[in-house]
């Protein structure tokens, strides 16, 4: 039977982890890095099997972000996105019933987390359970956003493919190599190549001598401004204006915000972009509102477009007007009607697995977690094809980079895979702010991110 996602709240969701952090610091944990990343991995020669790999077995954890409790506290607005578990178990048979995993039964283990009770430790303790007694071979994580989640199942050899909106650049990428891949979203350093060029083909610093950036005080953050955003900036004759905010808990989070409200307003700032994604900008948006502030801003998926529409007692509408930017996450960039549902072939692929176990979808942001799910699967049965004997993570990624443009993932729009490359996904269109129907809409067609 099929299940009604309709628009009721539910605790299942990747991406809301900031929502549920307003209320507590403990939630604010879970979309905030803290302490010292791990060394690296490397050096293993890529022959033989990686843990969780039997004769005949292959072992999968899912974890389902769980922000129910949050959610109560919060208020906040979001779109059912169905049941994890079973979404799990259509995976599960539709792998098993179509060769499986390198020949062998893929065995998925749901792993639930209480987003309300983030912390390092808990990331911690999580990467226990998975490592240790699961014993897996890989992870789709959705929403751990903690520093010391990612190297410690790299030290531990269990490959992530990662559903979570993250800012991890390249650098952290090869650092941990090759145990942390992303089946779903754009590689970082690809996307700030190409906001920031299409923010100014959208006219956003037309007339503009100053542009503020508000960004989570992050390493990859600090490694984009550096290396990308100054550079661009500076040759337009902008001079930049970064707040670095320290998310640590709730009272850095909102005394940074507020002063940077404060700074930018004393500076007659009129453009404002955000780095790092984490809801930040939904956080800034009502702060700077608070400060009796307002400017022209600049936004992307990692900003989720569809919360910052979708609870207008918290994000005042008139704070949008003239926002532009990018998106390569139609499920939460857009509504279905502005984007049609489905609207390609991995999409519909997706469902049809889904449908198969009774499991529906209403709209696209329904399957915004679902979506991510099915892609890490797909990729992982796809790179494992010939592995064989050896089913291990150096293996699976060596063949995923020959895959080329053969794999594209149901969350995005068009995929790109090859050596030294981390992540799936390779398109995104603009999109901007439509006061008619207080919405964000695509404008133009798909743009490779990989061309730039």
């Amino acid at each position: 039977m099929s299940r009604d996602p309709g628009t009721h709240t539910t605790g299942w969701d990747r991406a809301l982890t900031v929502r549920a952090a307003v209320a507590t610091v403990a939630a604010l944990l879970a979309f905030v890095g803290c302490g010292a990343v791990l060394p690296g991995v490397g050096g293993a020669d890529g022959t033989g099997v990686g843990p969780g790999v039997t004769a005949d077995a292959v072992t999968v954890v899912f974890v389902g972000t769980d922000l129910t409790r949050t959610a109560n506290l919060t208020g906040f607005n979001t779109a059912s996105t169905g049941d994890p578990v079973r979404q799990m178990r259509a995976l599960e048979s539709h792998v098993n019933a179509n060769g499986g995993i390198a020949g062998r039964r893929m065995r998925a283990i749901f792993r639930n987390y209480e987003a309300s009770d983030d912390s390092p430790a808990a990331e911690e303790k999580l990467c226990n359970q998975i490592t240790q007694d699961d014993r897996a071979f890989a992870v789709v994580l959705t929403g751990q956003l903690q520093a010391n989640a990612r190297p410690c199942y790299a030290q531990r050899h269990t490959l992530v493919l990662d559903a979570t909106l993250i800012t991890i650049d390249q650098a952290t990428n090869e650092r941990l190599a090759p145990y942390l891949f992303a089946p779903a979203y754009p590689a970082y350093d690809d996307f700030v190549r190409a906001y920031l060029p299409a923010l100014a083909a959208q006219g956003f610093f037309d007339g503009a001598r100053q542009a503020g950036i508000v960004a989570v005080d992050a390493p990859a953050n600090r490694a984009m401004y550096e290396q990308h955003v100054v550079p661009y900036l500076k040759q337009r004759d902008i001079t930049p204006t970064v707040a670095w905010i320290d998310s640590t808990d709730l009272g850095t989070l909102n005394t940074g915000l507020n002063q940077a409200a404060v700074d930018l307003r004393a500076k007659r700032v009129e453009r404002v972009f955000f780095l790092g994604g984490t809801r930040l900008a939904s956080f800034f948006l009502t702060s700077a509102s608070a400060q009796g502030f307002t400017a022209r801003y600049g936004i992307s998926s990692y900003d989720n477009p569809s919360f910052l529409i979708g609870n207008p007692d918290i994000i005042p509408r008139e704070a949008l007007t003239g926002a532009v930017g990018i998106g390569f996450n139609p499920s939460q960039d857009v509504a279905d009607r502005e984007y049609a549902f489905p609207a390609t072939d991995p999409e519909r692929a997706c469902l049809g697995i889904f449908a198969a176990a009774g499991e529906s979808f209403g709209t696209r942001e329904n399957a915004r977690v679902a979506f991510p799910y099915c892609d890490a699967v797909l990729l992982l049965q796809t790179g494992a094809k010939d592995l064989g004997a050896d089913l291990n993570a150096h293996r699976w990624l060596a063949a995923v980079g020959r895959l080329d443009t053969q794999f594209q993932p149901a969350t995005g729009f068009s995929g790109r895979l090859g050596p030294g490359r981390f992540a799936a996904s390779n398109g995104y269109r603009a999109f901007g702010y439509d006061s008619g129907c207080a919405c964000f809409t695509y404008r133009g067609e798909d743009v490779s991110f990989a061309t730039r």
